[in-house]
């Protein structure tokens, strides 16, 4: 095990073993000491059900043995960054997404078969939950780029053109979920247009702090945490995005110095949105690590 040091890498591995899930130490061990991807997918298959979605807490926030969307959009992230977004596994991801689809061909948040289990109190429990580009938007996305295809496809597609289209007054998450369907979609000419218009959204509604020094300035949206603020890397988490576009050199590099800074002590990175049970903190903050050392990688910052 790797001893606490100046080095980012080293702290984080330390941090890793001392806190994390098997699932993710399984995917720092894939991501960063060249182990082989077979243990992550052993790992995310407790997590599966029956119906071919995904539940038992796999998503922090919702707790339970329920399958339920956003759990499902997170074991298919845990798929892709393991190049295993495909074959039979994701074909049943795909008929389980069919099966929960509202009438529209999309996802809501949170199926009412939560009712019961703990859940995180700003994930609202209704008998009729609306289909959202939150849920919908970053598994199209995925998809499409990982080129898989299956019927679903079709109208959940249509379904995050008009969402996005229809966008006007948002807030971080959604721009989030809006950029990643943007990024993995087909039809690259309508998602650089689409992707302008919202950069500038963007900036004009002040959802990105772009000097970290002077946060306090940006105002934080309804519902979330004091202090819950977003930042380009959070947009932007790779320089192939097409957000990289929405923020100069300059901003992106206060950015990704904020970031760094960002690491504790004890070598894992700080959940910034609303804890509300001691147990999600718990298995957040590796997450939020694995994502920390993801974004800074892939801009080249040494990790040591």
């Amino acid at each position: 095990m790797a001893e606490t040091g100046a080095h980012p890498l080293a702290r984080a591995e330390h941090f890793i073993w001392l806190s994390a899930r098997v699932l993710e130490q399984r995917r720092f061990a894939h991501r960063f000491l060249d182990g082989d991807p077979d243990p992550v997918e052993t790992a995310l298959t407790a997590y599966r059900n029956e119906d071919g979605g995904y539940a038992h807490a796999l998503e922090p926030d919702l707790r339970g043995p329920v399958s339920q969307p956003l759990h499902t959009a997170h074991a298919l992230s845990v798929l892709d960054s393991i190049g295993r977004c495909e074959g039979l596994r994701v074909e049943r991801i795909c008929r389980y997404l069919s099966d929960v689809s509202t009438k529209e061909g999309a996802l809501p948040a949170l199926l009412p078969l939560q009712r019961g289990y703990p859940a995180a109190p700003f994930v609202p429990v209704v008998d009729d939950p609306p289909a959202e580009l939150l849920a919908t938007g970053p598994i199209v996305g995925l998809l499409h780029r990982n080129e898989v295809w299956h019927a679903w496809l079709f109208r959940a597609t249509d379904f995050c053109w008009s969402a996005v289209d229809a966008l006007e007054q948002s807030h971080p998450y959604e721009i989030e979920a809006a950029i990643a369907f943007l990024d993995g979609v087909p039809d690259r000419a309508r998602a650089e247009r689409a992707a302008d218009r919202l950069g500038r959204l963007v900036r004009g509604q002040r959802l990105a702090v772009l000097d970290p020094s002077r946060r306090a300035e940006y105002p934080v949206a309804p519902g979330y945490a004091p202090g819950e603020h977003h930042f380009p890397h959070d947009y932007s988490r790779t320089p192939g995005s097409l957000a990289r576009r929405w923020f100069t050199d300059e901003e992106l590099e206060r950015s990704l110095d904020h970031l760094a800074a960002e690491q504790q002590e004890d070598g894992g990175w700080p959940v910034n949105w609303r804890q509300w049970a001691p147990g999600t903190a718990l298995e957040g903050r590796p997450l939020v690590t694995l994502r920390a050392l993801e974004t800074l990688r892939s801009y080249g910052r040494p990790l040591g």
